[in-house]
């Protein structure tokens, strides 16, 4: 495989075609709210939640809102809340309630010039070892994972498409190179082929994409090694979670490559040298060469290339390993057709956070009939759409307030639908 093709197989594939409360009884508590900034009271995006002792969370969302369904046995626990800069929060479960206004403090803590600026290597080396070290730093044994996904599509500022799945993850060790399994437990789906004219898009990866995004479990996807001596590396400023000290590693491709590469930063734990986030994007100057690592298929009279390529990576520590916790990636195209005077903007974006996970003391089933492959697109389903209570126990990232009215106008279409078909089945 060449340089250049290796890239491609982290990003999304884009399929273009010409178009004419686990339900089970178990008792939970709601928790709900926003979390701010204590300082300047913006709204804090991605914060980890969890219940302390568990493996229990979700994140906020693009918007700092968060819905937490907890187990009524862990009412007298603690949330435990962190963001990296800010300094952790603890709460006690038995007090919240919904609508939760939490404020987070930025960490302050004072640090030595040493330890805030970098440690006594260079950045490679740096990022080298914390690749290196996945095998004690990261969890060594076989998880299930039960994960919330979300992807959307929008043309412009309309939504177009929503899906939305809980899966679980079959989670490899880290200490090996077997790949991860994803089975799907639950879906819903509905696209307004309307507001895509006669363009369909359609996503190929699904959750496989964003797991991917795992750069700790897939360093080959970016960090290989033909392509990391490719990259310039240096670093900024550090910061703190939870008052551990985090370096700041920025990254970027050197200046004599010219085909597509990614940029951004990755955040490195100073005690464990392990990569704690990651947030970076795709270089896509050139169209030609960045449009041919996403698009699959198209027709010919149609051009289409990227404006925006962007993926955020969060791990989590639990009994002092780290594991794979949420990841969002966020893609904008122009699509142009000959002859048209206007273009379309579409934008697409994926996210998925594991809610739950466990280490099973046996080898689990997969049960063969829903496990996902990776190139797999989610079928077109509108069933749960109009049930409130679908995801039952089952904790999911909150939806902002476009997919919250997407979903409403979804609820109406399906309801005119049904009276239709009522009225022409009482016709007959």
């Amino acid at each position: 495989m060449t340089k250049f093709t290796n890239l491609s197989i982290i990003c999304l594939l884009l399929c273009f075609t010409i178009s004419l409360k686990a339900q089970n009884t178990e008792a939970i508590k709601e928790i709900s709210g926003k979390i701010f900034d204590a300082d300047t009271k913006d709204k804090l995006v991605f914060t980890d939640i969890i219940v302390e002792g568990t493996n229990i969370g979700t994140v906020t969302n693009s918007t700092g809102e968060f819905l937490l369904k907890v187990p009524y046995k862990y009412l007298d626990g603690k949330l435990v809340i962190t963001h990296l800069g800010y300094q952790r929060k603890t709460l006690n479960i038995v007090d919240l309630a919904t609508d939760e206004k939490i404020m987070l403090a930025p960490s302050l803590t004072e640090l030595n010039a040493i330890s805030i600026s970098s440690p006594t290597y260079d950045a490679l080396t740096l990022v080298k070892k914390t690749l290196k070290n996945k095998s004690t730093a990261y969890n060594d044994k076989n998880a299930l994972m039960t994960a919330f996904y979300r992807e959307t599509i929008k043309k412009r500022r309309k939504n177009a498409s929503l899906s939305e799945a809980v899966v679980k993850i079959h989670k490899q060790p880290y200490s090996n190179f077997r790949r991860d399994h994803i089975e799907l437990i639950k879906s819903r789906k509905n696209t307004d082929y309307d507001k895509l004219d006669t363009l369909a898009l359609k996503l190929q990866g699904g959750p496989f994409s964003n797991l991917y995004t795992d750069l700790v479990k897939y360093p080959e996807f970016i960090f290989n090694k033909d392509h990391i001596d490719l990259y310039n590396f240096n670093f900024e400023k550090s910061t703190t979670t939870n008052k551990n000290v985090v370096y700041v590693v920025n990254f970027k491709q050197k200046p004599e490559i010219t085909y597509p590469m990614y940029y951004g930063k990755l955040y490195i734990d100073a005690n464990t040298l392990a990569l704690t986030d990651a947030e970076y994007s795709l270089n896509v100057e050139n169209r030609e060469l960045s449009s041919k690592l996403f698009v699959n298929k198209k027709p010919r009279q149609v051009e289409v290339y990227p404006t925006n390529a962007s993926y955020k990576v969060k791990y989590r520590t639990q009994n002092g390993r780290w594991h794979y916790a949420y990841s969002n990636i966020s893609l904008t195209f122009k699509v142009n057709w000959e002859g048209k005077l206007f273009n379309s903007v579409y934008t697409l974006n994926s996210e998925m956070a594991v809610t739950d996970w466990e280490v099973p003391k046996a080898k689990i089933a997969r049960t063969q009939t829903k496990m996902l492959r990776p190139t797999t697109i989610l079928t077109d389903q509108t069933s749960g759409f109009t049930d409130p209570e679908f995801w039952g126990v089952y904790n999911i990232i909150e939806p902002e307030k476009s997919i919250e009215n997407a979903i409403k106008k979804i609820n109406k279409q399906l309801f005119k639908e049904q009276q239709k078909k009522t009225e022409n089945s009482g016709k007959g």
